[in-house]
């Protein structure tokens, strides 16, 4: 791997990446194949936004290191499955090894997956309810510098989602989501993935 540009890699494919995903296999597939994509499907979004708020103050590839525990876990994110944890689930999920043993990041995900239906009953799906805060198109960051922590449409969403109930969705880790589902495209000009 070899620098290419301010935030961009060249790898031993011959393809230039953005910086973070390094040369991890895992982390290198997640930028080629999925971030930065268009998601619409309600329970993919939903497992998203969880995803992010457990990765709040750890790298991602943790969280894609552990990601088929977290589904197994949390019923591969099905929010009307996940609503219905108790405290023995709680429980249970504090003293699994296998994902982020954070009694209140668990928590969010049951109390986020109960505030799903309200959600869905008022917008009709959580897809319809995210993609209101598409930010106006703009040309392709050239630099690192150039991609922000957070936006007014990330905190717009982050406002919303906390009027509704849901919590571990703040502004930097709700700009996350939104560019992990591809709400924002922020692969670097010149990156192979964009």
């Amino acid at each position: 791997m070899s620098h290419v540009a301010d935030g961009l890699t060249q790898h031993s494919d011959g393809a230039a990446r953005c910086w973070w995903c390094g040369t991890d296999p895992l982390y290198v597939a997640y930028h080629d194949d999925e971030w930065a994509r268009p998601v619409h499907d309600d329970q993919r979004l939903f497992e998203k936004i969880c995803l992010e708020g457990f990765q709040s103050g750890l790298s991602w590839l943790t969280i894609l290191r552990k990601r088929e525990n977290f589904r197994r876990a949390f019923v591969d994110f099905l929010p009307s499955a996940v609503a219905k944890f108790d405290v023995r689930d709680t429980e249970r999920l504090v003293t699994d090894a296998g994902i982020i043993r954070h009694r209140g990041k668990i928590e969010s995900v049951v109390n986020n997956a109960r505030r799903y239906s309200e959600l869905v009953g008022e917008f009709g799906s959580l897809d319809t309810f995210v993609w209101r805060f598409t930010p106006n198109q703009t040309a392709a960051p050239s630099e690192r510098s150039e991609i922000p922590t957070s936006t007014p449409e990330s905190t717009a969403l982050s406002r919303e989602l906390k009027r509704r109930g849901w919590s571990f969705v703040g502004p930097t880790t709700m700009y996350a989501f939104m560019q992990s589902v591809g709400v924002v495209n922020d692969h670097l000009a010149g990156c192979s993935a964009r």
